[in-house]
């Protein structure tokens, strides 16, 4: 199995917005280097936050396109430069494969019900199990892997390695989750019936942001 090129955070970032605009906003697409810096720094579908200059941004898409991920075109009628992915030929995965990798890329790692929310919004995932298949698939290939559950809860996660390194507080809260189920074990039943329900809550919060997101999208046409 080939090991899959690795990005640094600016690249990964910027990769996963190319990605999801092409999706999300097609007629906008390709993005000039202004907008690839408001996509990188939007308030939503972003985590960690940030606050990035276009020369920064710059210097990312450069490290993308001398990677083959990325592209530099020129519309007929424009004067302005713009960036569109490779993602699909140089990765060889198909749309479903790239929304999952986007969104981890954007935002770190999630559990199977917040993927299928947020990444529904750039490609078609019927059910619970068409995530995780995708994710098994992205594993054997060495894209993703699991991650113990977040404190608190007892659903795994699943992170990208593109770049392993761009959400490293997060596997590090991962590493503590499974430290504190070594030191104590929960009541049978109640955690059971509260980790369902945190489940629920957390996939109806994923919900109500990618359809804020949405709304946010078709307002920018």
């Amino acid at each position: 199995m080939a090991k899959p090129l690795q990005l640094n955070g600016h690249e990964a970032r910027l990769l996963g917005v190319l990605f999801e605009k092409e999706r999300t906003v097609p007629d906008q697409y390709p993005l000039s280097l202004h907008a690839m810096t408001a996509g990188a720094n939007q308030k939503s579908n972003r985590d960690p936050m940030t606050d990035w200059s276009e020369a920064e941004v710059l210097v990312g898409v450069t490290g993308l396109m001398h990677k083959g991920l990325a592209g530099k075109v020129f519309p007929t009628g424009s004067r302005v430069e713009k960036f569109r992915h490779n993602a699909r030929e140089t990765l060889g995965l198909d749309d479903p494969k790239l929304a999952i990798l986007a969104e981890l890329m954007m935002r770190g790692p999630q559990t199977v019900g917040e993927l299928r929310t947020r990444a529904s919004r750039m490609a078609e995932f019927h059910s619970l199990e068409a995530v995780q298949a995708e994710l098994a698939t992205l594993t054997g290939t060495g894209f993703v892997r699991r991650l113990d559950p977040a404190p608190g809860s007892r659903a795994e996660r699943w992170t990208q390695l593109l770049c392993p390194d761009s959400h490293p507080q997060e596997a590090a809260s991962a590493g503590t989750a499974v430290a504190s189920r070594t030191a104590s074990t929960p009541a049978a039943g109640t955690s059971l019936a509260a980790s369902s329900v945190s489940e629920r809550v957390t996939e109806l919060e994923a919900r109500v942001a990618a359809l804020e997101q949405a709304l946010k999208d078709l307002g920018a046409l």
